[in-house]
């Protein structure tokens, strides 16, 4: 059975009301596919960028670690 088969059969059980919400959440559906482009990431291109800026991403949590170990010092003397 198909998952739209298998709807059907499930929106045949449903009553009125129930249909209703079902309709507006397929025009919800309809109109969020409409206004939000699906993402597509290509892997590949990830990777590459990710590999690109990792050494500086490294650096600056390096850099910031200090501060933070700083100002967590001077917290716990007050």
């Amino acid at each position: 059975m198909t998952i739209k088969e298998h709807l059907v059969k499930e929106l045949d059980r449903l009553d009125e009301k129930q249909l209703i919400e079902v309709e507006e959440f397929v025009s919800f559906l309809k109109f969020r596919s409409r206004c939000l482009p699906s993402q597509v990431f290509d892997e590949e291109q990830m990777a590459k960028l990710y590999g690109e800026f990792a050494e500086e991403d490294r650096l600056l949590a390096e850099e910031g670690i200090q501060d933070y170990a700083t100002d967590s010092s001077k917290e716990d003397q007050q």
